[in-house]
């Protein structure tokens, strides 16, 4: 990355008023092209530490890195004139506070004055810097963010975009999975359920409760936790004495991580077993080796698409890690959306913004064109079958596999 400024930076305080005006000057300067300009100036905010360092780490700051490696390996941001521009980056530590995350973008548009912010990681990050982004006229392209009200916060933030679907979305297409399951006599009819007190875990659980009872399911069991909970012992116990043979968990990284091992300690191991952001990370598998076997989550991959191989492939060269299995290849197709929509109308941000919502790109996830601002096209079910997370719903979407069901027990 010889071509990238690279600089990590805590953030500074800033007065209310210094950065009041500030921030009104950007947003009547916008994004001026300049005859001595050197490189795109793009900036982000992403945890870097705290609590969400594991999920950033793995779906968000490698497919960053990633991207600015291979643009200015290929000598820059491609320009509608035929000229290019090296990324120049500021990267910026969250620390997994919304508020801190704020803080940086607000400090990324009115001091650093970048060209493009790039979204921090999660949900809520996205919703809390959303109102600013919009304000300062900076796209925001918000790709680890699972919302049901994406049409509305659309209509209310017109340059944003959502790209990892809704928690119905998520939900509805589980339950579809699992009544199928219970007709064929995989499973009975009664669930165990349990959700993050977050954004997240709100949005799965509101749509989970009536989309499981719409297809015939009894919620036995169905407890919110902390976010900060660690240790699950007395929630899995209470699960295991009841009779349901799926269990559910709306859960973040470290959650799902404690979740698996503490279910193996006590072993609770019913025949559908679904957890939520982090089963799809590689991690997971090393922790648990050949106990991933039939465990279900968000997301999953066609392992025979040839785009997805390439991708991982390269990932796996440049980051020296592989990618995980549900947000890493959009996230690197959402930079290269950004990329697509700068070579076709340049460094002006609305003009981009226009682009991003009506154009047609090709990416390491395919044919993209939104609706709405927003991507359709995912995969909202997957399973660990052999050794892969393969996407199993939508069961008629091309290259998606056939659940199996049960899982296997612990070993």
């Amino acid at each position: 990355m010889s071509q990238t400024v690279l600089r990590r930076a805590f953030l500074r305080s800033v007065s209310a008023f210094g950065a009041a005006a500030l921030f009104l000057s950007a947003m009547s300067e916008g994004a001026t092209a300049q005859d001595d300009r050197t490189s795109v100036r793009i900036g982000y905010a992403v945890s870097l530490s705290g609590a969400n360092a594991g999920g950033a780490g793995i779906t968000t700051i490698p497919n960053y890195r990633l991207w600015v490696e291979d643009v200015n390996a290929a000598g820059g941001l491609l320009l509608p004139d035929g000229s290019r521009l090296p990324i120049e980056v500021i990267e910026y530590d969250d620390r997994s506070s919304s508020e801190e995350a704020v803080r940086a973008v607000e400090r990324l548009a009115t001091q650093d004055e970048v060209d493009f912010i790039l979204p921090p990681w999660g949900t809520g990050f996205n919703l809390a810097i959303a109102p600013l982004m919009a304000r300062a006229g900076y796209p925001q392209i918000a790709v680890t963010a699972v919302t049901d009200r994406a049409p509305e916060f659309v209509e209310r933030w017109p340059s944003s975009f959502w790209l990892l679907g809704g928690g119905a979305d998520y939900s509805t297409a589980l339950a579809a999975v699992m009544a199928e399951a219970r007709d064929a006599g995989a499973i009975n009819n009664q669930v165990a359920m349990i959700s993050v007190a977050d954004g997240f875990g709100i949005d799965l659980v509101n749509a989970a409760r009536p989309a499981l009872a719409e297809a015939g399911f009894e919620l036995v069991y169905d407890e919110v936790f902390p976010v900060g909970t660690s240790d699950f012992s007395t929630i899995l116990n209470e699960a295991r004495a009841t009779t349901a043979d799926s269990f559910v968990a709306f859960s973040y990284p470290p959650h799902t991580f404690a979740l698996m091992q503490q279910s193996q300690v006590v072993d609770y191991s019913p025949p559908l077993f679904y957890l939520g952001v982090g089963a799809g990370f590689p991690v997971f598998q090393n922790m648990n080796a050949e106990n991933v076997e039939g465990v279900m989550s968000l997301g999953g991959i066609d392992p025979n698409n040839p785009q997805n191989a390439a991708y991982r492939e390269r990932h796996q060269e440049v980051i020296g890690a592989p990618a995980d299995y549900w947000a890493s290849v959009i996230t690197y197709s959402s930079l290269q959306m950004l990329q697509q929509a700068i070579e076709r109308v340049g460094l002006d941000r609305e003009a981009v913004t226009q682009e991003l919502a009506t154009g047609t790109f090709e990416t390491a996830a395919g044919t993209i064109t939104l609706e709405n601002n927003q991507l359709r096209d995912l995969w909202w079910v997957g399973q660990w079958q052999g050794g892969t997370f393969v996407g199993v719903a939508p069961t008629d979407r091309e290259g998606a596999s056939a659940p199996q069901l049960p899982k296997p027990g612990w070993n």
